[in-house]
């Protein structure tokens, strides 16, 4: 299996896409990009740059990744900010922020960052452009929600933010009161991974006999991190109520990455429900996202807070019915009604699933929209052009080549 590269999109977005692109990326052969984050995998951050970080590499732009490093007590702490960040309450102590500061400085350390430029992701190593000499434009590329962050937590982080020379939220509208430049950049898929290229009925059936999930009935699938913003409570609590009219199989697929220390409690805390019909499973499998999501009837994504959703973009691709939190990225991915359906309350979410599963030509035809509106607009070559598109702002700046 090779790498994919730039021309592997062509047959999606075009010709003339592509010779832009390529035209654009020029002016940067040998460009030396790096970014940094908390974790290789689990959530939309590791899955967007594994895959951008190779497509920059492939049209001659050296982009690297690096991953923070830090203790269980700097994870947990990071995990309140995040927390905070899309606004719950946090206990800002001096010992939590010494801590946080020193695990920052440790990394710093370690990492000798003469690049030309550097992208930081989301609150993790926000700090870490204390500790060094610019060489090149430094930006913070976060990836929450932002509508409400924390009072508190914001004060405390903006005097860091403002250092940057740019900051990259996902939608305009978490745009904040600061000196620095605002972009924004919403997330995008690579239609060729694991988890996202096409599968055989065979294969399907395979990955989900491997894991012993029934297929009599419909399957109705959340697939997320083990995280209570992304509502895996009331994704249960909506398919109870479901399951009175209909009859149909849950699977809540989730995984807990490395910088969430809660995602193994949500995980716990859900295993009380499991029963023949509703299946609670904690892997990771690619192949097993991307065959429940091709197989199920209906997607779920219910979040409470949702920076943008990319298990929405990802089911979306494969031409699933999808009905997600009016939350976030999400609505920006699903026109209610057209290529999908948006739900406020868990009463909402389970009308529409219990319409979903009577009703297979709606599916269809959401599904098919739902597709297009990917093709169109989230695939992994638009996203690409805005970074290229960045590098060429900081040239007057920074005298980028």
């Amino acid at each position: 299996m090779r790498v994919v590269n730039i021309d592997d999109y062509e047959p999606l977005v075009g010709k003339k896409t592509i010779e832009r692109i390529r035209k654009k990326a020029s002016k940067f052969q040998g460009f030396h990009v790096v970014n940094i984050n908390s974790t290789y995998y689990g959530g939309g951050v590791a899955e967007l740059l594994s895959s951008m970080t190779l497509l920059m590499n492939g049209i001659g732009i050296k982009a690297g990744w690096r991953v923070m490093q830090g203790s269980p007590d700097y994870f947990s702490i990071t995990k309140k900010m995040h927390n905070a960040l899309q606004g719950d309450e946090i206990n800002l102590t001096k010992r939590k922020m010494e801590l946080y500061e020193e695990i920052v400085e440790e990394n710093s350390i370690r990492n000798h960052l003469n690049h030309e430029m550097v992208i930081v992701h989301d609150p993790q190593p926000l700090s870490m452009i204390k500790h060094y000499k610019k060489y090149g434009p430094w930006v913070w590329r976060c990836h929450l929600d932002m509508s409400n962050p924390n009072r508190e937590l914001w004060d405390y982080l903006m005097p860091i933010i403002e250092k940057y020379d740019a900051v990259v939220f996902s939608l305009q509208e978490y745009k904040k009161k600061l000196e620095t430049p605002q972009l924004f950049f919403m997330p995008a898929i690579n239609p060729f991974s694991i988890k996202n290229k096409e599968m055989s009925e065979w294969e399907i059936k395979e990955r989900l006999e491997h894991y012993k999930i029934p297929t009599d009935l419909p399957l109705v699938v959340q697939v997320s991190r083990f995280d209570r913003w992304k509502d895996p409570e009331g994704v249960i609590e909506a398919f109870k109520i479901a399951q009175k009219k209909v009859k149909a199989t849950l699977v809540l697929l989730g995984n807990v990455a490395t910088d969430d220390p809660e995602g193994v409690d949500v995980y716990r805390s859900l295993l009380d429900n499991q029963s023949e019909r509703i299946k609670i499973l904690s892997v990771e499998d690619t192949a097993l996202v991307n065959a429940l999501q091709r197989h199920a009837a209906v997607v779920l994504q219910k979040s409470i807070r949702e920076g943008f959703g990319l298990t929405v973009t990802e089911a979306m691709w494969k031409g699933t019915a999808v009905i997600g939190g009016n939350a976030g990225g999400i609505r920006y991915q699903i026109r209610d009604g057209e290529n999908g359906f948006l739900v406020s309350s868990i009463e909402e979410a389970a009308q529409r699933i219990i319409q979903l599963i009577n009703d297979k030509r709606l599916r269809k035809k959401l599904g098919r929209k739902a597709k297009e509106s990917v093709r169109r607009q989230f695939l992994m070559t638009r996203l690409l052009e805005q970074y290229l598109d960045m590098f060429a702002s900081f040239e007057t700046k920074y005298r980028l080549k």
